[in-house]
């Protein structure tokens, strides 16, 4: 099924032993469109600190209201290594989640590696060159050039072939292999405020300096594209995994 990762903001994670937290945000490999980690924020039992947990440890066929339950229990997470997730993350990072955590690194041949079979991507979405942040980027050496928050590039502004066409609203998603599907894009000042699902295949840049994805379609393809219907998405309650 599909749903949009706005509607699992809040969500509480919930480990074998008791609530984890709660959904703050997601990360995804830009060259994949894959979100790599839930972003979760602790309670009081942990000290509201930020934990990072791959969507491999979401038990999928339990999902229920509000709440996604995981493998894991509470001292594995509070044992998990510290990382800020205010601050891009490192490699080494990673390598100290996946030495904690029973998961297989996505970078070597693991989970949902180099992308979801069966699907295949435009050159544009998986070049490096384009995909990549520009040699000047200011990241330290080390840390993972293609993890992204989903509330960062929210707002980013839409760039047609012939001119801009709104902005990033919203994520949809494929909740079983957690592949991002579509930008939902906002149109605001230049369709009468209506919102509209543009492929990530239709993705040919993201000039992340400049806040702005690129799109290899003109204005009044986005004008054609299907609408965002929110209730097509929402409703996972009624829909049981």
């Amino acid at each position: 099924m599909q749903i949009n990762t706005s509607k699992l903001i809040g969500y509480s994670l919930q480990a074998t032993d008791g609530e984890i937290g709660k959904v703050e945000t997601f990360y995804f490999n830009d060259d994949t469109w894959t979100i790599r980690y839930i972003v979760v924020k602790t309670g009081s039992w942990l000290s509201g600190r930020k934990v990072l947990i791959s969507p491999e440890a979401v038990l999928k066929d339990s999902w229920e209201p509000e709440s996604l339950p995981v493998n894991l229990t509470k001292e594995q997470v509070s044992s998990s290594p510290d990382i800020d997730t205010d601050k891009p993350v490192s490699r080494q990072q990673e390598a100290e989640l996946f030495t904690h955590y029973p998961w297989k690194n996505y970078w070597g041949g693991g989970f949902y590696a180099g992308g979801i079979s069966g699907i295949t991507y435009p050159a544009s979405t998986i070049d490096n060159t384009i995909l990549n942040e520009p040699e000047t980027n200011d990241k330290p050496s080390g840390e993972d050039q293609h993890l992204r928050s989903t509330d960062k590039v929210a707002g980013y502004n839409i760039h047609a072939t012939d001119g801009d066409i709104g902005h990033v609203n919203d994520f949809i998603m494929d909740d079983q292999t957690w592949q991002l599907l579509f930008f939902v894009v906002d149109t605001h000042n230049w369709f009468g405020g209506k919102k509209v699902l543009i492929p990530v295949s239709d993705i040919k840049e993201v000039q992340w300096d400049n806040s702005k994805v690129v799109i290899d379609i003109t204005m009044d393809a986005v004008k054609s594209s299907k609408l965002f219907d929110e209730s097509e998405f929402v409703h996972m309650e009624s829909n049981k995994l």
